[in-house]
């Protein structure tokens, strides 16, 4: 079983492009907060984990729409290995988290009087009020891992 759920605050805003068979896919990070306890003290220290994530098709629309940077999101996916080859001739190997399905985490968000945008405090039912998008049924699988597909050559 390959399947990776974390929570954590988006590193940068999601870059959506496009594949020449014009699928979407998005690119951005995700910091996740893990503590560790030193042999010297019985204190747990903070440290942050950022994970690259990858989303296609209408989740990657979505990404692009709705989330920026420092957004807190529970995110569901798999972990994927891939190379490519970089603009200088070399290979690259990635490791990354294909997402499958994206819920808000924080608290919702409202306009205020000067257009911008603050949070409101208010909790948040992810699942009734539409705050997550996933790919269900209507989602082409994105099983692209080891695919020589030109959907492949955007790293991120």
């Amino acid at each position: 079983m390959n399947k990776v759920i974390l929570t954590g605050n988006l590193g940068r805003d999601p870059e959506v492009r496009y594949t020449q068979t014009g699928k979407a896919v998005a690119g951005f990070s995700i910091a996740v907060n893990r503590g560790w306890r030193s042999k010297n003290e019985n204190q747990q220290q903070p440290t942050v984990d950022f994970f690259n994530v990858t989303a296609w098709d209408k989740l990657a629309e979505f990404c692009g729409k709705y989330l920026t940077k420092g957004t807190k999101i529970l995110l569901e996916g798999r972990l994927q290995s891939r190379s490519y080859e970089a603009q200088d001739g070399t290979k690259r190997n990635v490791v990354e988290i294909v997402a499958n399905d994206i819920e808000f985490a924080g608290a919702k968000q409202r306009q205020d009087n000067d257009g911008g945008y603050s949070n409101s405090g208010y909790a948040q039912n992810n699942r009734s009020s539409g705050s997550s998008y996933g790919g269900g049924d209507d989602m082409v699988d994105s099983g692209h891992a080891g695919n020589k597909d030109e959907d492949m050559d955007i790293p991120f």
